[in-house]
Formats: structure tokens, sequence, C-alpha cells
């Protein structure tokens, strides 16, 4: 009989572990706090394109001319509470079918934490609605 055990008996097998220390915790914790805060300052903001996108097709679908577009969407955006853009900022161009193109670019800037922000540029059109003419 050998009086000596063997040494894997005595220490344990570091590969079958598993875990997290707590320096990757607080990491982890950091790049999901900076997540959360991305996430919540980009919300509006994307919820905002998504409205100024309804509100120009609207409008384009409204308006015989640019005229009538611009104020279409200048109505929508005071009930919508849309303040990055108004009427004069839409590019209007005739289309070759016939109705409409309506194109609208931005940019918006968001403070994140001291001298940093994060500056994001929306683009979008409308398209080319074909106007009933009867």
């Amino acid at each position: 009989m050998n009086p000596t055990p063997r040494l894997s008996r005595i220490r344990p097998h570091y590969r079958q572990q598993a875990g997290l220390s707590l320096l990757g915790l607080i990491f982890l914790g950091v790049v999901l706090t900076f997540g959360a805060m991305l996430t919540m300052r980009l919300y509006p903001t994307v919820s905002e394109f998504m409205m100024i996108k309804r509100a120009v097709t609207k409008a384009r679908n409204d308006g015989m001319d640019p005229p009538s577009i611009r104020a279409s969407f200048d109505r929508t955006a005071a009930i919508d509470d849309i303040s990055s853009i108004n009427g004069k900022d839409l590019q209007i161009t005739s289309a070759p079918g016939g109705g409409y193109r309506v194109e609208f670019a931005y940019e918006k800037r968001i403070p994140l934490f001291g001298p940093a922000s994060l500056v994001l540029d929306y683009r979008g059109d409308a398209g080319a609605g074909l106007k009933d003419v009867r």
C-alpha cells in the first residue's frame, strides 16, 4: 500500500470551477449601466424620428403642392410636439410619376457625461405618393 495520497485527491480541479470574480462583476456592472444609460438617452430621439417619419408621410398624402405639404406637416408637428424640424426644413421635389417626394434630415446631439456627447444624423423620406387625379 502506498502511504502518500495522490495529488489529484488533495488539490481541487480548477478546471471544473466556474464563476465571476469581483473585478469581473464590477466590470460587467459598469458595462450594463453604460448600456442602460445610453438606451435611456437614445429612446426619445428614436421615438421622435418615428413620429417625424409618420408626420412627413401624412403631410405628403394630404398636401397637393409644396406649401400645403409644409403646412400639413407643421399642423401635425404641433399636435405631436415635434421640435427637431419644421415644415420649411422639408425638401420637397416633384416625382416623375406624379406626386411629390418629401425628404428630411436633421442632427441630434445627446450629452452623455462631461464634454462627451453623441451626435446622431437622422435622414428619411416619404417617397413619392401617387395623387388621385379625378
